[in-house]
């Protein structure tokens, strides 16, 4: 398989994304909602694409809630949805373990409730204990209710030889009160006691993208996170452009910092980026390592000098200005991480 060419820069769009692309494969966690509120203009930037005739999935790698939970949690928030319209790393998982075990095997579920029901419409058993015999351990986020015996039981099955499977890797959870930690911080218990590594179906793997793909039959998916390492690396290993709002876990110097499988086609404040087009960024020079000058509306932004600064000049939308230095950062980075501070820069934005 060849690999996708380095990205140096956003990519220009003339007409809304929500036209330009036919389904919208949402995160959920900071890009729809944090917490129990809805992320501010979600619910009328959702209901406006939808208008415009883009279909929205709302793909998440929690998988402590069964769908119709989901699609009930963000309806009462003001984002209709339909449990067909959710889709969750729970279901992708089902389908991995459906794949790897002889139908009808005992499953070992460690986490939320989110698991149960796909796991259950593949044909296969739950069980509670690694004395059950179970041919598959699945674990996934399970709250603050997980307890540390449900981390016993899937490392005393994990060290008998049992299977591992993982809905997702998901280190943290961004929360009203913070970051809290998610799945993958539980998967580490696991790895610290057993030394093995579990099979992964959450983003950024290839098992959601697929997962999602087969349910939403998307024909050109545009995905949208909040998160370089999940939702934007999992759109480039699916091979699909990804929207990066700045809702949630990801700030403007750590997508300045981001390495090519990092690196949005698109990026936008919030959810409102869908019913907008996307400027053209100009970039003169460059070659990794050298000078550059990137021009996206009124800005200007430049890596230049013997010993090398990211500067920005000029006035308009911040956004802009922030797509000038990520095409600056990225061509001087070219297949590495820019190690120019941004400071600076960025202050002159507010970002």
């Amino acid at each position: 398989m060849t690999s996708p060419p380095v990205r140096t820069r956003t990519d220009a769009c003339a007409e809304p994304l929500c036209t330009a692309y036919d389904t919208a494969l949402l995160d959920l966690d900071g890009v729809v909602y944090i917490g129990g509120a809805a992320v501010e203009h979600a619910a009328g930037a959702l209901a406006c694409a939808r208008a415009r005739g883009m279909r929205l999935a709302y793909v998440t790698n929690n998988a402590s809630r069964p769908a119709d939970v989901v699609a009930g949690r963000l309806t009462a928030m003001g984002v209709h949805a339909e449990p067909a319209d959710v889709v969750t790393s729970g279901q992708a998982v089902a389908r991995l373990v459906a794949e790897a075990v002889p139908p009808g095997a005992r499953v070992l579920v460690v986490g939320g409730k989110g698991l149960y029901g796909p796991l259950r419409e593949r044909g296969l058993r739950i069980v509670e204990s690694a004395d059950d015999d179970p041919a598959a351990v699945v674990q996934g986020h399970g709250g603050p209710e997980m307890t540390w015996g449900r981390l016993s039981e899937a490392a005393f099955a994990v060290q008998r030889g049992v299977p591992w499977f993982a809905s997702n890797a998901d280190l943290t959870i961004p929360t009203p009160r913070g970051i809290a930690p998610g799945n993958g911080a539980a998967l580490a218990v696991v790895r610290l006691a057993t030394g093995a590594e579990p099979r992964v179906a959450g983003k950024p793997e290839p098992p959601m993208h697929r997962e999602t793909i087969i349910r939403t039959g998307a024909r050109r998916p545009l995905v949208v996170g909040d998160r370089l390492d999940t939702d934007i690396e999992g759109a480039y290993n699916g091979g699909v452009d990804a929207l990066l709002v700045l809702t949630g876990v990801t700030g403007a110097a750590e997508l300045l910092a981001a390495l090519p499988r990092h690196r949005p086609a698109y990026v936008a404040a919030d959810l409102r980026g869908l019913s907008a087009a996307q400027p053209e960024v100009a970039v003169a020079g460059g070659g990794e390592g050298g000078g550059c000058v990137a021009r996206c509306g009124g800005w200007s932004a430049s890596v230049r000098g013997t010993e090398p600064e990211l500067r920005l000049d000029g006035e308009g939308q911040p956004l802009d200005g922030l797509r000038a230095l990520c095409a600056a950062a990225w061509t001087y980075a070219g297949e590495g991480s820019c190690g120019l501070d941004p400071g600076k820069a960025l202050a002159r934005l507010g970002l």
